[in-house]
């Protein structure tokens, strides 16, 4: 096994999740973003019951992208912070 955190499949894995983690936060807010859009959208004109879907739809799929994505970079800040903290090199 070498020490390269090159590639050390650790930090990849951990890296990965990262990326993953901010898609996720850009998805999930975005979805968020489109349902008070789609919100003014029907304020505005007329508020049928397709807008109400989509708001609805939009806000269950924001929720369901988002809490997992903010759990795992959550995840990943902390297992950055204890191997900074015990004197692990992360690569960076």
């Amino acid at each position: 096994m070498t020490d390269d955190p090159a590639i050390d499949p650790i930090l990849q894995r951990r890296a990965q999740a990262s990326r993953l983690a901010d898609l996720g936060q850009r998805v999930g807010y975005g979805l968020y973003g489109s349902a008070i859009l789609a919100f003014f959208i029907g304020l505005f004109t007329s508020f049928s019951s397709t807008v109400s879907t989509l708001i609805i739809a939009c806000i269950i799929a924001g929720s369901i992208v988002l809490a997992p994505a903010i759990v795992a970079g959550y995840a990943v800040k902390a297992a950055v912070r204890d191997d900074l903290e015990h004197g692990r090199d992360i690569g960076s």
